[in-house]
Parts: structure tokens; C-alpha cells; sequence
């Protein structure tokens, strides 16, 4: 949690620009309210290295020098961060660490940083080998340095994330949690001057598409790593309220790392409101560090959920239609299932919004959001009334492509297949602790292969047995426990349903790597 000055301000950072930034974090309460980090962006340094190999910083931007200003934010109770990058040159056409990379770190740490983003532009070669030798080689350097160690934030998955394979994407997401802390995903969210780089993309679009590359990768977020979706660009021009606070709820329910990057002078009362909602922070800074998953999307309704460190349940619903509307989602949605499990004849439903707790009982069959705007984001922490214990509860969610994002399907007949997702019970599948894995709409039946080698969801495969046992992997594959084949898409049929058949395991193809709901073992 903290601030960065590339999506407002760009090259334009200064000393009294983190100066005057500290101060104001510090009156309108986003210290005291976990916001901690002040992290240094491109274009800090001079265009040329010193004759001893060092950066050098600009001293029209930092007339007191980087260890004067660490030591000023320090004083203040925040943490210093800085910027390079791992190639020839930065993004922006600042020097780049390859080739330095042992005295830039050295530098750093002498300077009095503790944070350090690492982008990938102008590589020796855009290979995602390359990425995992030089990246590497950062994270063996920072290493070394305890108990100075720096938190390593990679942008290295970011360059490979719209290929038209997405191998090498998936490769590298298996990676940066073995180096670093965090790792940017993706695309940039749009800076202040934006239309100048994405004439086409609104404010709204930037936040969709993140989120939308971010629901792709919750099996890699654990404790000590996180999947960064990219900055909080509070004050953009191109933001409703609404819209600025559906942000917010999202990354809070995804446990992204909330960096700002606006203009924190001027924020207003209603942005340092939702910002500083103890609520939602708790549920971002949670310790479990589980990332919400889709439980359901049909075009207008996102439903996510996860479980929390003290074993309660949340509820995320984001609207995606043109109007403000109502959506019930049922205790089986949320992973609730009392002939399964021991729950309470009630639960405790709090809104993060409005700070209020309802007792809903189990006989309402579930919770209801009510007056959902248009783009807005309802939140729901479920809690056990009685006795303070966990709800129990089973993961329950998508099964989905996540290359090709077609949901796999249940049908009353039997048939799995995929298709485009509609919100229907027989897109929600429930993955019990054993391996067998059922949907709402035929919850007596589990998923199997039948003799021509498709998916099918039967009765009998419901007995004990690893033949109908199914586990899943960081790798994104779902193995069939009896043949240790993998649930394959056939992406060369066309298009409309498509039979979920098993084939020999490869590589990270996209045919083979699904999204399964959190909470499911890996």
C-alpha cells in the first residue's frame, strides 16, 4: 500500500513532489491507514551514467540528493522505493541496470531504498528465457543482501500477457514468485495524459481489462507473493465515483497491492472516504492472501468470492450492465452447503459499504444485493454468529479457459462441453477436498471421462475412487487422477459449444490451462 508517481505525474517527479505528497498522506489519514510506501518512478535519473559505472540522480529534480529524500520519507513513517530497468535502456530511454545490475542494487541500498520495481523494456531479447535469466539474477542480488533486502516488484510477466500463445506468459507467472514480492500482469492502467497513448480505451475499459487479466491468475497469489493488477489512478478524468469505488472494491477483494498514483494534494473527501474503508483494507491486507475468484459471469453480473484468515466468507458482486439493479446469490454460489457441512442456522452478512450486519437465515437460501449501480461493486463478509468459528465451506466457482475464457458446462443430459459463460448453475462447480468435482445444476453427479475419452458428469462417478479423482496444478492443468490425462479445449472446432474431452498433458498450452475457484488445493 503507498504511492507511485508514474500514472499522474509520469517523468514529472521531484523532491518536493514526494515531500509535499508525504504530507499530505500523513493529514488526510492514508498513513495511519496502512498507505506506507513512496515509491520513485522513471525518469529519476540523469541520461548518462557517472565514469564509475553509478546512476546519477537528476539534481534539477532532487536538489538534496536520494539519500536526503529516503531519509526525509523515513522520518515521516513511510518506506522508500525506487525504479530501474532490467534492459539497455528504461522505458522511457533512461539507462537501463543490464550489465550494472550489482552496482545499481548496491546504490540503491546505500541510498536508503527498501523497494524496488523492476520493468523489462529494450531486452537483449524479448524471450521469456531471457526474462527468467535476468530477473533472476536480480532476485540472487537482492538476496544476498540481508538484512537489507529489498521488496522486488517484476513488470516482467507484463510483455508476454497478449501474445497470441500465451505459453510463455503462463511461464513466466510460474516464476516471479520464486524471485520477488509482487509482479505486474499487464498492461499499464492509463496515466493522466492518456488519450494521447489509448485515444480508444475509457478509464472504465483500462480497469475491466486488468481485472480481467487478473481473475485469470489466482492459483499463483499466495502468502509473501501477490499478482499486481497496477496502480489506483484515483483522479483520472475519465472516472465516475462509482466507477473509482468499484476500482477500489476489486483490488481489495483480489488482495492486490494498493499503490496510488494521484495527486494526493488535491484528492477529495469522497475518494479519501472509500480509500481509507477499514473494512476493505482488512479484506486486501488479509493474511491468507487468497485471491476472489468468479463464481459466475454473465455479461452484466461478476460474482467472486474467497475465504478470509479467520475462516469468514466474502462476497463480491460487480454489475456490469447500464443500470442499477438487485442479484441474489445463493448459499450453494458462496460455498455454503449445510447438508454437507455443520453451519449455523444463520449467518452474519455485513456490507463493507455501509458498515451494517444483517442475520440472514438459511432458510432465505441466500443474500441478496440490492440497488447495485450501474459499474458498481457490492462487498459481503459472511461471519458465524454463534461462535465466532469458521464457515465452512467448499470452493465453489468457474471452471474456465483461461486463454480462450469459454466456461466448462454441465448439462442434464450428462455431456460437459464449453461454452460462452452465462451465469447458469451448470457453469458452477463444486471442488470437494477429495477430488470429486460437481455442478449446481447436477449436484448427485461428478465429472468423469467416459469411454470416447469426453467429459461427462455421472452418478456412479461419485464413488470413491481415483478414477474420478481430479487435481489441479500452479501449471493450470486439471489431471485426471485414474488416466494423468489433462482437460483439453478443442479450440480448432468452431465456435459455439465444444466437447471438454482429456488429452496427454502439455506444456502450458492454451487448450489446457483452466482457472478453478480458490480455496481448491494445488
Amino acid at each position: 500500500m503507498g504511492f507511485n508517481n508514474w500514472a499522474r505525474y509520469m517523468g514529472g517527479l521531484s523532491e518536493s513532489l514526494f515531500v509535499d505528497t508525504a504530507e499530505a498522506m500523513i493529514s488526510r489519514g492514508l498513513l495511519t491507514a496502512g498507505y506506507s510506501r513512496l515509491n520513485l518512478d522513471d525518469e529519476w535519473s540523469l541520461m548518462e551514467r557517472l565514469p564509475n559505472g553509478s546512476m546519477a540522480w537528476d539534481e534539477a529534480k532532487f536538489p538534496r540528493g536520494l539519500p536526503w529524500l529516503t531519509d526525509f520519507i523515513k522520518s515521516k513513517g513511510f518506506i522508500p522505493g525506487i525504479y530501474t530497468d532490467a534492459g539497455n535502456k528504461s522505458c522511457a530511454g533512461y539507462p537501463g541496470a543490464y550489465g550494472y545490475e550489482e552496482i545499481d542494487a548496491q546504490d540503491f541500498v546505500n541510498w536508503g531504498f527498501e523497494y524496488l520495481k523492476l520493468d523489462g523494456c529494450n531486452m537483449p531479447d524479448t524471450t521469456e528465457a531471457t526474462y527468467r535469466r535476468v530477473y533472476g539474477k536480480w532476485h540472487d542480488i537482492l538476496s544476498s543482501m540481508w538484512p537489507k533486502q529489498m521488496i522486488f516488484s517484476e513488470s516482467a510477466p507484463a510483455y508476454f500477457a497478449e501474445a497470441s500463445n500465451l505459453t510463455s506468459w503462463y511461464a513466466v507467472m510460474e516464476w516471479v514468485p520464486q524471485y520477488g514480492e509482487l509482479a505486474r500482469h499487464s498492461r499499464d492502467t492509463l496515466v493522466w495524459n492518456s488519450t494521447n497513448y489509448w485515444p480508444d480505451i475509457t478509464g472504465w475499459d483500462s480497469v475491466m481489462f486488468n481485472y480481467g487479466q487478473e481473475v485469470r491468475l489466482a492459483r499463483f497469489q499466495r502468502p509473501g507473493y501477490f499478482n499486481d493488477p497496477d496502480f489506483l489512478n484515483v483522479d483520472h478524468f475519465d472516472y465516475t465515483l462509482t466507477e473509482k469505488r468499484s476500482h477500489f472494491a476489486l483490488w481489495c477483494s483480489l488482495s492486490a497491492p494498493l499503490i496510488l498514483s494521484t495527486d494526493l494534494l488535491n484528492i477529495t473527501d469522497a475518494e479519501v472516504e472509500y480509500l481509507t474503508n477499514r473494512d476493505l483494507i482488512a479484506v486486501d491486507q488479509d493474511p491468507l492472501v487468497q485471491q476472489a475468484t468468479l463464481v459466475s459471469q454473465d455479461g452484466t453480473w461478476d460474482v467472486l468470492t474467497k475465504s478470509l484468515y479467520n475462516g469468514d466468507r466474502l462476497v463480491t458482486v460487480l454489475n456490469r450492465g447500464n443500470v442499477s439493479a438487485d442479484i441474489e446469490v445463493s448459499w450453494g454460489r458462496i460455498g455454503i452447503f449445510p447438508d454437507e457441512l455443520p453451519t449455523p442456522s444463520s449467518i452474519n452478512v455485513k456490507n463493507l459499504w455501509t458498515n451494517q450486519t444483517a442475520s440472514v437465515p438459511l432458510e432465505s437460501g441466500g443474500i441478496k444485493a440490492s440497488d447495485v449501480p450501474s459499474r458498481g461493486t457490492a462487498v459481503f463478509r459472511l461471519s458465524n454468529p454463534s461462535t465466532g468459528d469458521a464457515i465452512r465451506s467448499i470452493p465453489t466457482g468457474l471452471i474456465f479457459n483461461t486463454y480462450s475464457l469459454q466456461c466448462l458446462t454441465d448439462s442434464s443430459s450428462g455431456a460437459v462441453v464449453w461454452t460462452n459463460c452465462s451465469g447458469a448453475d451448470a457453469q458452477v462447480w463444486k471442488a470437494k477436498p477429495d477430488g470429486h468435482i460437481s455442478s449446481l445444476l447436477s449436484p448427485e453427479q461428478c465429472l468423469t471421462v467416459d469411454t470416447n475419452g469426453h467429459l461427462a458428469s455421472q452418478q456412479s462417478a461419485c464413488a470413491v475412487g481415483k478414477e474420478n479423482r481430479w487435481d489441479y496444478f500452479v501449471s493450470g492443468n486439471l489431471i485426471n487422477g485414474a488416466s494423468g490425462l489433462c482437460l483439453t479445449e478443442d479450440q480448432t472446432a468452431a465456435s459455439g459449444n465444444t466437447t471438454a474431452t482429456v488429452a496427454d498433458c502439455g506444456y502450458l498450452t492454451n487448450e489446457q490451462v483452466v482457472a478453478l475457484p480458490v480455496g481448491v488445493a494445488l
